[in-house]
């Protein structure tokens, strides 16, 4: 094959690393992590070049390399940086290239799809043990925009930042960019220069310090009694310690977050030391500043409509209550319509508010005012706006006894609402939850009420399945278990299912849809085993029930002598049967010496077929190396005849 190296870079130990492309097959050398058939290659050599370290490779096995490097990086961790190109962009060109697609990326892709033509960037850990890293970068959809670089504008510093410039936009559309950029759009027809900056945060461990109050995001400065939850926004350790300022003992988490109550007022500075020790930097500390207080407003609203009826128009009531000695201003709050409307600064007076068009409205009163520690707390309205109000109901038709349900409420308009579950019970809420324990069918009725609307009021039914559940229920034998013998199943549940899930308690399952359907289960090893079978019916309801059931083996391994791969359900296959095996390689040769088939699963067995083709009647070459797991190892060798 044609190589081309493409970089060149030490670490700090001295150790070499190449990166480049080959059209053949590149060596893999000591490396846990490789991507079979890739043709681009990273390789780590010893400072003298006496060896190598390792080498790999990656990418998708294409005929030609998927990738045109541009960039190419070692890190203070060792860790490796490869940036590139892909796309036939000159289809005569004499060194084409091959589609990005089908390129691995990792769950913090940038960019996880592709169209081929694309800038990708790849993160190999310390020792090619595994990918830390793989996005994609580019243009979407547009069969005219090859994202490319000619080279030499493109550069990773030693901390795993890249700045790479990119040969962009060239068929028209619309090229990624960032809020704010000085040029998010294309000045020129063809091609134009796109820059970017990506840290990759690999370098080691890192911290960051954010607080949440009630799961939301919130400044340092809240009201006493205070839970906190302090979350570590980078969460790049594996142990985490936290220092709270407030006398309390240090804690140790093994997530990258913590919930702490403040229960007095004051100031506390809030520490945070997140530590990785596989990482070449260990640890890294950040801080917080909390604020706690007492002054807090309780905050409450009311809303009405304004006649005339059609006119759409609502007075909102700010009811909220002001901490002793500190009055509200007129700007201490802020109304937010959730119409588009600009936001309206106000004090306690009322408010009106004129909605631009029937629907319904999640208007929001902001407590504005820092003065009072639990600003800027919201008290939410829903407001449904119609000159007529129209009840409606959004729930499923059935359900699983028990059922909780929360009913969705989709009047058109309603200031207030009144539910009749069909069960005895009733709600005023807006959406309720009810539980049904009982199975029946249940009518549910609405009243929705607005006296400012022109018809007042309306009401609507909504019926309800609740199903009960079938029963499951099962029996097995032997009892006491026989030695290598299979436990064999009775499934005994009552009720209408339509599937059974059998769950062994070795790892292993097994769906079936009749009740009578003989089950025969081997477990693999000598031992108690949490065995379950889950009924399910028609509408999803499952009951589950669980015996422990005892098995006996005595590990034994062997290989059929002969197989008939007739297709007629009977020795088929050329298998491995045995009992408490943990783990195989079986290996088949034809006369040649070629690998004809390989298995580590004894369940999978040889078709008698070599790339898709059936073999010749014959007597076949075999290798079994095993291990019980007792610890004993096993090795076989012999044939295996084929028979047709």
């Amino acid at each position: 094959g044609e190589d081309q190296l493409y970089g060149i870079q030490k670490d700090k130990s001295g150790n070499i690393y190449l990166m480049g492309t080959s059209t053949g097959n590149f060596p893999v050398r000591n490396a846990p992590f490789r991507q079979p058939g890739g043709k681009q290659f990273i390789a780590k050599l010893l400072p003298d070049l006496s060896a190598y370290v390792y080498s790999t490779v990656f990418g998708t096995n294409s005929p030609n390399p998927n990738l045109s490097p541009t960039a190419f990086l070692v890190d203070n961790c060792e860790n490796v940086y490869v940036s590139g190109w892909g796309g036939n962009i000159i289809p005569t060109a004499a060194y084409p290239i091959s589609p990005t697609t089908g390129l691995s990326v990792t769950p913090d892709a940038i960019k996880s799809n592709t169209d081929g033509m694309d800038f990708y960037f790849f993160v190999l850990e310390k020792n090619a043990a595994s990918q830390l890293y793989g996005s994609f970068f580019g243009q979407e959809g547009n069969a005219q925009s090859h994202d490319h670089v000619d080279g030499g504008t493109s550069r990773f510093d030693e901390n795993g930042i890249i700045y790479q410039g990119i040969c962009a936009n060239c068929g028209g559309g619309q090229f990624p960019t960032t809020p704010g950029t000085v040029s998010p759009n294309n000045p020129s027809a063809r091609c134009n220069l796109a820059v970017l900056k990506i840290n990759f945060n690999l370098s080691g461990v890192r911290a960051g310090l954010q607080s949440f109050v009630e799961g939301v995001r919130r400044d340092t400065s809240t009201c006493v009694p205070a839970t906190i939850e302090f979350r570590d926004s980078i969460a790049l350790g594996k142990r985490f310690e936290w220092q709270f300022g407030d006398g309390s003992p240090l804690v140790i988490t093994d997530t990258p977050l913590a919930v702490h109550t403040f229960s007095r007022p004051g100031n506390y500075r809030v520490r945070l030391v997140a530590i990785d020790d596989g990482k070449c930097i260990t640890r890294d500390t950040a801080y917080l500043n909390v604020r706690v207080r007492i002054d807090r407003v309780p905050m409450n609203a009311s809303v009405q409509g304004v006649p005339p009826c059609t006119d759409l128009n609502f007075r909102f009531n700010n009811l909220s209550t002001p901490f002793p000695g500190k009055p509200f201003k007129d700007s201490s709050f802020v109304w937010l319509f959730g119409d588009n409307s600009a936001p309206r600064k106000a004090g306690l007076e009322s408010v009106t508010h004129r909605f631009p068009a029937p629907g319904t409205y999640n208007v929001r009163l902001v407590l504005a005012d820092t003065n009072y520690c639990n600003a800027p707390d919201t008290f939410p309205l829903q407001v449904r706006v119609n000159p007529n109000v129209f009840a409606r109901i959004s729930a499923p038709r059935f359900g699983c006894a028990p059922f909780t349900l929360q009913l969705g409420n989709e009047s058109i308009g309603g200031t207030s609402f009144f539910w009749d579950f069909g069960n005895g019970s009733t709600s005023s809420e807006a959406n309720p939850t009810v539980t049904f324990t009982q199975p029946g069918t249940y009518r549910i009725k609405l009243r929705a009420i607005d006296p400012s609307t022109c018809n007042g009021e309306d009401s609507t039914t909504f019926d309800l399945l609740v199903v009960g559940p079938p029963v499951s229920s099962f029996s097995y034998s032997p009892q006491p278990s026989l030695e290598n013998i299979p436990t064999t199943f009775t499934n005994q549940s009552s009720g209408a299912a339509v599937r059974y899930v059998w769950q062994f308690g070795d790892g292993d399952s097994l769906v079936t849809v009749r009740r009578d359907t003989l089950v025969k289960h081997q477990y693999p090893r000598t031992g108690v085993f949490s065995t379950c079978l889950i009924a399910i019916n028609e509408y999803g309801c499952a009951d589950t029930s669980c015996q422990q059931v005892s098995a006996t083996v005595n590990p034994l391994v062997d290989v059929v002598t002969a197989f008939t791969p007739n297709n007629d359900g009977t020795n088929d296959r050329a298998i491995v049967f045995g009992f408490g095996v943990s783990k195989m390689t079986f290996r088949v040769y034809n006369r040649l010496g070629q690998l004809v088939f390989e298995s580590n699963d004894p369940r999978i067995g040889w078709d008698g077929k070599f790339q898709g083709k059936d073999q010749p009647m014959d007597a076949y070459a075999y290798t079994l190396d095993a291990e019980l797991i007792d610890g004993t190892p096993v090795k076989k060798s012999g044939t295996i005849t084929l028979i047709r």
